[in-house]
């Protein structure tokens, strides 16, 4: 045991350390994102600012810009789970949470820095890493909002909330009324279109006609999407897309 615990130290010594030169460079990039982008230039630059060993560096941010736009969006994620969890939402209606969350998310953002981010992810190759990153932002406010779901609602759920949180974050960026105010006002119709198209769903499943053809001869199509489960846990999100029960 006590072996054990003298290893323990240093190794969490150790990550506490990587970590700290991690977020070294990310602060040490953001003066220099507005100039550059989420590029090379700037992950370069923060490298000589943040006085992080070029090795180390390129270590944890093997793919320069991108993975530092990724880390900031990631970080922003956290902080708003952060901010989440020290806020009573009991009193909110469902739709007022996810509305407060976003507001929450985007409050405090650097419209320049998120401009930037949007930019980067636009470009072709780096399509499929900013839905990655979008989709991990509605996984985050599903679970500080206490989201239980573990089958194809899992996936409806956050492919919903990621088509609104990326309409609203473009909305945004373009938002010159005072407080945002327009853009509040976006993300409410939006939501209001989602909870319509909620209600649309559940008077399907009550209809007696696609009822029927649940339990009839199409109920095995419709049993694909009962077996259909959320990813394994802890290896979420690697194992997207996810699991199917036989």
């Amino acid at each position: 045991m006590e072996t054990k615990e003298n290893h323990a130290e240093p190794e969490s010594q150790q990550e506490n350390g990587v970590e700290r030169a991690k977020q070294a460079i990310l602060q040490a990039a953001i003066p220099h994102v507005a100039f550059e982008g989420w590029s090379d230039a700037s992950f370069r630059a923060a490298i000589a600012d943040s006085e992080v060993a070029p090795g180390l560096a390129s270590a944890l941010y093997p793919r320069g810009g991108l993975d530092l736009a990724l880390e900031f969006h990631r970080r922003g994620d956290t902080d708003m789970v952060e901010k989440l969890a020290a806020t009573d939402l009991t009193n909110m209606r469902y739709t007022a949470r996810v509305a407060y969350a976003i507001h929450t998310r985007l409050a405090d953002a650097d419209r320049e820095l998120v401009r930037r981010g949007t930019t980067l992810f636009a470009l072709p190759q780096n399509a499929a890493e900013g839905a990655r990153a979008i989709w991990g932002t509605a996984d985050a406010i599903w679970k500080a909002l206490g989201d239980t779901s573990t089958d194809f609602n899992w996936y409806t759920k956050r492919m919903t909330l990621s088509g609104v949180y990326a309409s609203t974050v473009l909305f945004w960026l373009g938002d010159d009324s005072p407080g945002n105010a327009a853009t509040w006002d976006f993300l409410d119709r939006r939501l209001a279109d989602v909870g319509q198209f909620e209600k649309f769903k559940a008077g399907l499943r009550d209809n007696p006609l696609t009822r029927s053809l649940r339990e009839g001869p199409f109920s095995s199509a419709f049993a694909v999407f009962d077996k259909v489960r959320m990813p394994g846990m802890p290896r979420m999100p690697d194992d997207l897309p996810g699991r199917y029960r036989r």
